[in-house]
C-alpha cells in the first residue's frame, strides 16, 4: 500500500502518481544541430598539444582505400563490420564517412554480419575473466588504454552495424538517422585510434591483454528493434561511458599520466553527442509509433534484464537529455516517497471537518490532478533525499 493511503481513509484514489511515478520528459541537446552541421573532423591523430590532422605517411595510407566495390553507405558500413585490422577499421570509417558528408554516396542496402570481424587477439572473455593490471605485464596507464581502445573499437562497429541492419527499414527512418549513426562510427574511430596511438606510445599494442565481449552481446540482442537499439546502445552503454569517464580521467592522473589523462577527457566530452543522438531518435521513433519514451524506455530495460547501478555523471545525462528518473530507480522511489508524504500531510489537513460539518476530502481530490501530485518541489525534496542514501551508501 502506497505510504499515506492509510491515512486518507480512501485508498490510493487521492492521487495514483503516488503508486505510479509520473516520469520526466526528457530533452533534446542543445548542440545537437552544431554537431550534424560542423565540419568534418580530421584530427586523427594526437600530438603534443591535443588532437591534431593526420600525418603525410598516413593520409597516403589512407588515399589507398579499397572501398572493393562498395558503392553506398550501407555497403561501406558493411565493408567496415567485415575489416578484422583495428587501424584500417578506423581509416576505412573515416573515409566512408567522408565520401557520404561530400555527396558522393547514396544511403543503399545491406545485410550485416551476424558479428563483426575481429583481429586473432585479444582473446575475448568473460567481463569478470578480464585481468586486473597486476595480472599483466601492462603498465596500469596501458591496461586502461587497452580497455578504452577496445570499447571504441566496438563502438565503431555497433554504430555501423544500426546504419547496415536498419538499412532495410530506410522508408520508414528519415536519412538524418542514417547520417547520425555514421557520425558517431566517424567519432568513435578517431578516439580508437588516439587509443591506439598512446597505446603504442607506452610500448604496448591492442591484443595485449584478454577483453570482454559484452558490448556485442547487447547488439546482437536489439537486431530486430530500432528502440530497442537506441535505448540499449547510446542511452544505456554510452551512457555508462559518461559515469566513467570523469573516474577514469582521474585514474590516470593519479597515475602520473597527464597525456593518456587528456585523450580520456576529451573522449568523454564528445561522447554526449552519441548519447544525445540515440535519446533524440528514441524521441521520434516512439512518437512515429504512439508510444510512451518513458514507459517504453523502462519496458525495454526490463526485457533486457538491465539493472542500471550508478554512480551516475547526473549533469552529463542531463545534458544529453536523459532525465534521472528514467535511469536512477534509487531517485525515482525516493521521488514517489517524498510525493507520497507530501500528499499524506495535504489529505491529513484536508480531513478536518468544515463548519457545516462536511469534509474537505472529495473537494481536494477533485482539486488535484495526477500530474499536479508531483510539483517540482516535491522533486527537490527527492533530490535531498536521494544525495542522502548516497552519502549513507558511501
Amino acid at each position: 500500500m502506497p505510504a499515506g493511503a492509510a491515512a486518507s481513509g480512501g485508498g490510493n484514489r487521492f492521487c495514483s502518481s503516488v503508486a505510479v511515478h509520473a516520469f520526466s520528459d526528457a530533452q533534446e541537446w542543445t548542440g545537437l544541430q552544431a554537431w550534424r552541421t560542423g565540419s568534418l573532423n580530421e584530427f586523427r591523430s594526437w600530438g603534443p598539444e591535443g588532437p591534431m590532422k593526420l600525418s603525410s605517411l598516413e593520409m597516403v595510407r589512407e588515399r589507398n582505400l579499397d572501398g572493393k566495390g562498395a558503392s553506398s553507405l550501407a555497403e561501406w558500413g558493411a565493408l567496415v563490420l567485415g575489416t578484422p585490422n583495428p587501424v584500417d577499421k578506423a581509416f576505412l570509417t573515416h573515409h566512408a564517412f567522408r565520401l557520404w558528408v561530400d555527396g558522393s554516396l547514396p544511403l543503399g542496402v545491406s545485410q550485416a554480419p551476424d558479428s563483426p570481424a575481429r583481429p586473432a587477439k585479444p582473446e575475448l572473455v568473460h567481463p569478470r575473466k578480464v585481468p586486473q593490471p597486476k595480472g599483466t605485464s601492462l603498465s596500469p596507464s596501458a591496461h586502461a588504454l587497452h580497455n578504452l581502445a577496445h570499447i571504441e573499437l566496438n563502438a565503431i562497429d555497433l554504430a555501423w552495424d544500426t546504419v547496415v541492419r536498419f538499412s532495410t527499414a530506410s522508408r520508414d527512418l528519415d536519412d538524418q538517422f542514417f547520417a547520425d549513426f555514421a557520425h558517431v562510427a566517424d567519432d568513435e574511430s578517431r578516439h580508437c585510434l588516439w587509443c591506439l596511438q598512446r597505446l603504442s606510445e607506452l610500448g604496448f599494442s591492442y591484443g595485449s591483454m584478454p577483453a570482454h565481449n559484452l558490448l556485442l552481446r547487447d547488439c546482437q540482442k536489439t537486431t530486430g528493434s530500432v528502440t530497442a537499439r537506441l535505448a540499449v546502445i547510446p542511452m544505456m552503454q554510452e551512457a555508462r561511458g559518461l559515469d566513467a569517464g570523469p573516474r577514469l580521467v582521474e585514474r590516470l592522473m593519479g597515475f602520473g599520466d597527464a597525456r593518456s589523462a587528456s585523450i580520456a577527457k576529451h573522449i568523454a566530452e564528445e561522447e554526449v553527442a552519441h548519447v544525445a543522438v540515440g535519446v533524440s531518435w528514441f524521441l521520434s521513433v516512439c512518437k512515429q509509433l504512439g508510444m510512451n519514451p518513458a514507459s517504453r524506455f523502462q519496458d525495454l530495460m526490463l526485457e533486457s534484464e538491465v539493472q542500471l547501478k550508478g554512480p551516475f555523471n547526473y549533469l552529463a545525462r542531463s545534458t544529453a537529455g536523459l532525465p534521472r528518473d528514467w535511469y536512477d530507480s534509487a531517485y525515482r522511489k525516493a521521488t514517489v516517497e517524498a510525493a507520497a508524504a507530501v500528499t499524506t500531510n495535504k489529505v491529513a489537513e484536508s480531513t478536518h471537518n468544515t463548519e457545516d460539518g462536511t469534509s474537505n476530502v472529495d473537494a481536494s481530490i477533485s482539486n488535484n490532478s495526477t500530474t499536479s501530485c508531483l510539483p517540482e518541489v516535491y522533486k527537490r525534496l527527492a533530490l535531498v533525499v536521494a544525495m542522502e542514501n548516497e552519502n549513507a551508501e558511501s
